[in-house]
């Protein structure tokens, strides 16, 4: 019977050892991910818990009735403050319908292109290159708005003011292209060929083809990222700081000067309120109204996604 040499006992000790480490490893890893997990939840409820604490502060000093249906937004008048919130909230929701309005039929018909008609070649060339829409910083975009697209409007509608509603919701929309058209290609892109091959057989052509069969099969995940998409456009912040102005208005206005909710927390942040005071409160409970948009919105998608997601 052959013996083991001393160079095998060394390699075979070595891989048990190894083998021991990993498992060790294998053990802590579940307990790491854990924590990370956990962080992440606890940044989560501290940030809900903030805006809670303060926006109840808020509330001991200003009626909520007449928060949620006042229809004036004067926080820094000296003589009578008003902080009805209903025209930050019109100018909010111009901004989104405009940037819908642009984004949703544009995105849409990209991602048609992109799923439908694009060969492979062009697919791999167009869509990173409407995807980098997404890497440039919404400051720049305010800029582009304000500096680009204003003027250009103003030789179409003359009465069209520096700040306004329209060209910061155009821009928005172009921000939120990519979303739209990324989840909306692969919402597309994941309906089966054999759909496509019946329809054909049946005497469709590709254009009856993409929109009679393809998107309706695909509608749950293009309705998610339209609400996905919507959600962004409410949250914008620093284009309609830029580019719409900073003047609440209750009123259907798109060429003149607006105000939303993001644009007046920027406002007040950058030191226009002392610490403590009511208007200071009065960027939490604007801030929460917008958080419970967002998740509502949020939520709406998760939803859609999940009641009318088709199996293939």
């Amino acid at each position: 019977m052959s013996s083991i040499q001393p160079s095998e006992k060394a390699r075979t000790r070595d891989i048990i050892a190894a083998a021991k480490k990993k498992e060790r490893f294998g053990k802590l890893v579940p307990y790491l991910l854990l924590a990370v997990t956990s962080l992440t939840v606890l940044a989560t409820f501290g940030i809900v818990y903030t805006l809670l604490k303060e926006t109840f502060t808020f509330f001991t000093h200003i009626n909520i009735s007449d928060f949620v249906f006042g229809t004036e937004w004067a926080p820094f008048s000296n003589a009578d403050p008003s902080f009805g919130v209903l025209p930050l909230l019109i100018g909010t929701l111009k901004i989104a319908l405009i940037a819908i309005l642009i984004g949703v039929p544009a995105g849409l018909a990209c991602a048609i292109f992109l799923s439908e008609y694009a060969s492979p070649k062009v697919k791999k060339i167009v869509k990173p290159i409407i995807e980098l829409l997404a890497g440039i910083p919404t400051i720049v975009y305010g800029f582009f708005a304000l500096t680009f697209v204003t003027p250009l409007l103003q030789t179409i509608i003359p009465q069209l003011k520096l700040f306004n509603a329209l060209s910061a919701g155009i821009v928005v929309g172009i921000m939120i292209l990519p979303m739209i058209v990324s989840l909306s290609e692969d919402a597309l892109s994941s309906v089966p060929a054999s759909f496509r091959d019946g329809s054909y057989a049946l005497g469709s052509t590709k254009f009856e083809t993409a929109i009679r069969v393809v998107v309706p099969a695909a509608t749950s995940g293009i309705a998610a990222s339209i609400i996905l998409a919507t959600s962004r456009a409410i949250g914008e912040t620093m284009i309609v700081s830029l580019a719409a102005g900073s003047t609440p208005a209750f009123n259907l206005d798109l060429t003149g000067s607006i105000q939303t909710m993001t644009s007046y927390i920027v406002q007040v942040a950058t030191g226009d309120a002392g610490y403590g005071t009511t208007i200071y409160y009065s960027i939490y409970a604007v801030g929460f109204m917008l958080f419970l948009f967002t998740f509502l919105m949020n939520r709406a998608a998760l939803y859609i996604k999940t009641k009318f997601r088709e199996e293939y």
